[in-house]
């Protein structure tokens, strides 16, 4: 008798455990990466796949952003050095790539064979996770900056919109 209690006691424990797991799964809506030690967020419905860095043909007359193009699954990628393109740093000519460099395709639907250069890849994280910071910027932002989100341990990270991002005026003039 006591081990048919002890039995259901454990199956209701069970039980109770995985309707919680259930209620607190989360789904994951960003990829943070980051740039010259700034946390990003692109949203996932707009990001495509991520690739190790790639040897990078240089453009020549190019922007100081535009590290180059690359074969990427057999397709020819214009790579944006993104930390250049937000000003975050110089940019670097004939630079190697940090190990944990990647770049993160946009996706299918923005219509333009590119990748952007991160520094580093930081995870997915869903909206749960990443609270709206109380702080938002002051000021203009451009087209393509979200809100401001801060994690738990009080890091700041912000949203970058890869479709307002791939349609500004100086991102699609590549040519210097």
């Amino acid at each position: 008798m006591a081990n048919r209690t002890a039995l259901r006691e454990l199956q209701q424990r069970l039980a109770e455990r995985m309707q919680a797991a259930r209620e607190q799964t989360l789904i994951a809506t960003w990829l943070a990466v980051e740039c010259a030690g700034v946390g990003l967020l692109f949203p996932l419905k707009q990001a495509s796949e991520i690739f190790a860095p790639v040897p990078i043909k240089p453009v020549p007359y190019a922007k100081p952003w535009l590290a180059g193009v690359a074969n990427l699954r057999g397709g020819l990628f214009t790579v944006v050095d993104l930390a250049v393109y937000l000003g975050l740093r110089e940019p670097v000519h004939g630079r190697g790539f940090a190990p944990q460099s990647r770049l993160v395709s946009l996706g299918a639907d923005l219509n333009l064979n590119c990748a952007l250069l991160v520094d580093r890849l930081a995870g997915l994280r869903s909206d749960e996770q990443l609270p709206l910071a109380a702080q938002q910027p002051a000021g203009p932002l451009p087209r393509f900056a979200g809100a401001l989100r801060r994690d738990e341990a009080g890091r700041t990270w912000q949203e970058i919109n890869l479709e307002a991002l791939s349609r500004q005026e100086n991102f699609l003039h590549v040519v210097a």
